[in-house]
């Protein structure tokens, strides 16, 4: 069968499970999650079949992150070591932030002294949340973060999605102020942060200070609908960026927030959202 014929157009996803034979044509190069056997290409990997020209590969919907140099990342502390702290990533391997890649509060760049050291607890202890980007990628894999830029830095208040890495589309930002009033970032590790959008910009503390002022009830609202769409998106294997999520929470708005998670009403939300995506790219 040829390619073309099982890779539609538009939003749909041509879904493989291990075995499964994704072309016969002998003209297709194997990439990742595919072999040969029989002149036929199958598949290695339970995932979506990507094709890029000739070269055909399938992403794996269930896979831990990896890390490429210049993505985005949202990670929690789970240690605070000797001049570094390891932060979990969804990865395989914990992902490590080193003093020497963050900014002080004041934001300013110096070399970090040992009494920096010893007050690394007071920038970020266990437990913490933070947005970082992926600076290098050690040879084991593991992947080593920065948060020199003021965007970076702790976050404060708000909820976080855990997804399927493969389902965050890559776009050029992942840091979206949505018009709905609140604000997400996508990580490429499928950590996903709902907080409310901020006033001003503080760029006095460097990304330190949390602002741990209760959040309104209308925000938190927002921020729950916001929530309850990104997992509806993700239980029918929708891409998560920020237009397919608007879409979707404009869509729920003739529902409450606790029903848009039952299967009917997320059906219907996730269908009408996925119409006006095929919409806009028809």
């Amino acid at each position: 069968a040829p390619l073309d014929s099982s890779a539609p157009r538009g939003g749909e996803k041509h879904l493989v499970a291990p075995g499964d034979t994704i072309t016969t044509d002998t003209g297709y190069m194997r990439g990742h999650g595919t072999y040969v056997e029989d002149d036929k290409l199958i598949a290695s990997v339970a995932g979506v079949v990507e094709r890029v020209n000739k070269l055909v590969c399938v992403r794996a919907l269930k896979a831990r992150y990896n890390g490429e140099i210049g993505d985005i990342v949202v990670g929690r502390i789970t240690e605070v070591q000797q001049k570094r702290w390891k932060v979990e990533t969804n990865s395989r391997l914990d992902s490590v932030l080193l003093l020497s890649s963050i900014n002080l509060p004041g934001g300013e760049l110096r070399r970090k002294s040992a009494e920096d050291e010893l007050a690394m607890r007071d920038y970020l202890q266990e437990g913490d949340l933070i947005s970082a980007e992926v600076q290098s990628i050690f040879s084991d894999g593991a992947v080593s973060l920065h948060t020199r830029s003021l965007k970076y830095g702790k976050l404060a208040q708000g909820v976080l999605v855990q997804v399927s890495p493969s389902l965050v589309k890559r776009q050029k930002t992942h840091f979206h102020d949505l018009p709905c009033g609140a604000s997400v970032i996508l990580g490429n590790n499928g950590f996903i942060w709902i907080y409310p959008t901020p006033e001003q910009k503080d760029d006095e503390a460097g990304g330190y200070t949390a602002n741990l002022e209760p959040v309104p009830l209308s925000d938190r609202e927002v921020i729950s609908r916001l929530r309850n769409c990104i997992v509806a998106l993700v239980t029918h294997k929708m891409m998560l960026f920020d237009t397919s999520i608007l879409y979707c929470y404009e869509a729920s708005l003739p529902h409450q927030i606790k029903d848009i998670l039952k299967p009917e009403v997320t059906e219907e939300i996730v269908l009408e959202a996925r119409q006006r995506l095929l919409d806009l790219e028809g």
